[in-house]
This record gives C-alpha cells, sequence and structure tokens, in this order.
C-alpha cells in the first residue's frame, strides 16, 4: 500500500510518498498553495495521488510544544479533511512538532545547503519525515 505524507503550510504542501511495502519515504515535490485565496492545490494532488497510486494520506499535524492544538494544527485538520471527502481515502495525522527545525538542520549540516537552496526543498524534506516517522512508527505496532 502507497501512502502519501503531506506538509501543510499557507503557502505550499510539501509532498512525499513511500516505497510499495511501505518502509521508506521519498520525497516527491513542493505544491504552491493560497490559502488565503482558497487555492489548495488539489488538481496537482490528484494528478500525484493516481500516478503513485495512493491508497492513503498522512498529513504532518504541528502541534505547540505543550501538546494543545493552534492554528496551523486546526489548519493542517481542515487540508485533511478536504482531501479525505475528495478523495474518498482514509487520513492519519503525524505529530510534526520540530519536523522543520530538523530539516534545516540537517540541510545546514548534511548538504550545507544555501539558505536560498534550503527554502526550495525544506518542506519536501518535512515531508518525508512525517511520513517516516509514521511509517516507523505503525510498523513497530505489527
Amino acid at each position: 500500500m502507497r501512502i502519501m505524507g503531506l506538509d501543510v503550510g499557507s503557502k505550499t504542501v510539501g509532498v512525499a510518498v513511500s516505497d510499495l511495502m511501505g518502509w521508506t519515504a521519498q520525497g516527491v515535490e513542493i505544491i504552491r498553495i493560497d490559502e488565503e485565496k482558497e487555492e489548495f492545490g488539489l488538481e496537482r494532488l490528484a494528478e500525484l495521488v493516481k500516478e503513485y497510486e495512493v491508497e492513503k494520506f498522512v498529513v504532518g499535524l504541528p502541534k505547540n510544544m505543550n501538546n494543545t492544538i493552534g492554528p496551523r494544527a486546526l489548519a493542517s485538520q481542515a487540508y485533511g479533511k478536504m482531501i479525505a471527502e475528495k478523495f474518498q481515502l482514509p487520513v492519519d495525522y503525524q505529530d510534526e512538532r520540530l519536523t522543520t527545525v530538523q530539516a534545516e538542520r540537517m540541510l545546514i549540516q548534511e548538504a550545507n545547503t544555501s539558505r536560498a537552496k534550503r527554502k526550495k526543498v525544506i518542506d519536501k524534506l518535512a515531508a518525508v519525515m512525517i511520513l517516516q516517522n509514521y511509517l516507523d512508527i505503525t510498523s513497530k505496532s505489527l
């Protein structure tokens, strides 16, 4: 079963997919969106769902550090509900606290990339980390 991981922001959605065995996550792309204009990139997402034969979504849930749900987490939940209705596929949520920070740190330390280059890939890498964390946790519970 192939799973799609999403890092949902107000301007972009980072996209990752699992391999067919559900062991590893690979970055796919960053979809430009605009929450204020209610442009959610659903057309492109539909193309990717079809191309990768996705059977489930995992949406990053950016909880506050004290484990409460704030405005960004509510926006991620709203996006999850919207895609669940549109694609008729299950949606799980994965706590994503600090994944963007981890992704940026990794890009600085491992890849030694400039700030401009990091900005272009950070959301995709965060989506990979969200999905990989989900895959690791769910494989342990099997």
